[in-house]
């Protein structure tokens, strides 16, 4: 079931916000809505901080040093969703 909120953000952010999600085309609402379910924790899932292994190998990965983090997560993201 869905509820109406209200919000007090700043206009500013507000008009970007708006900008972004008409530029993935999506809803401002859509968008909150999936941010809240990321940052809300639920009751049901067991959360592991870190197990030794992948403490281990944390760092063990060195990228080259033209590697663009940003550009392939966007390519990563993109070929995800769109």
């Amino acid at each position: 079931m869905n509820t109406k909120l209200t919000l007090t953000i700043e206009q500013s952010l507000i008009e970007k916000a708006k900008r972004y999600a008409k530029e993935k085309g999506r809803s401002l609402s859509d968008i909150i809505e999936n941010y809240l379910k990321v940052i809300i924790k639920d009751d049901n899932i067991t959360v592991i901080d870190s197990t030794p292994i992948a403490s281990s190998m944390r760092g063990a990965f060195k990228a080259p040093k033209d590697f663009d983090y940003k550009r392939e997560l966007s390519k990563g993201l993109s070929e995800k969703y769109l």
